[in-house]
C-alpha cells in the first residue's frame, strides 16, 4: 500500500499537472526537470539534477588557464571599488544555500 497516492488527469495533449505532494517528495518545483523511468518494476518518477552549463564550464576553464599561465595579470580590487561594493550591499543578508524562486535567465 502506498504511503501517499495522488491522481492527476492527462489532457488531450498528453500533459498533466504533478500534484504538490509529489513535487515536494521529488524536491522539484517550477522550472525543474523530471524523468520517467520504465523498468521491469513499472514506471517511476525522478528529479533530474541540473546539468552544468557548458559555456560556463568553458569560461571557467579559460580563466583558470589564463591565471595559471599569466599570474602577473592578477590585480587587487581598488579601495574605491571595494567601498562602492560595500555601499551597494550594506544591510543585505544573503543565504547562498537558499533556493532561487521563480524563473532565472542567465
Amino acid at each position: 500500500m502506498p504511503l501517499i497516492e495522488k491522481v492527476a488527469t492527462i489532457t488531450a495533449k498528453g500533459q498533466t499537472t504533478i500534484p504538490k505532494a509529489v513535487r515536494q517528495a521529488l524536491g522539484a518545483d517550477y522550472g525543474g526537470k523530471i524523468a520517467y523511468r520504465i523498468d521491469e518494476h513499472g514506471v517511476s518518477l525522478h528529479r533530474v539534477e541540473a546539468a552544468e552549463d557548458p559555456a560556463l564550464g568553458a569560461f571557467l576553464e579559460f580563466l583558470a588557464t589564463d591565471i595559471r599561465t599569466h599570474p602577473e595579470r592578477i590585480q587587487s580590487v581598488s579601495s574605491d571599488l571595494r567601498a562602492r561594493i560595500e555601499a551597494l550591499t550594506a544591510g543585505l543578508e544573503v543565504d547562498l544555500n537558499a533556493p532561487i524562486e521563480g524563473a532565472v535567465a542567465l
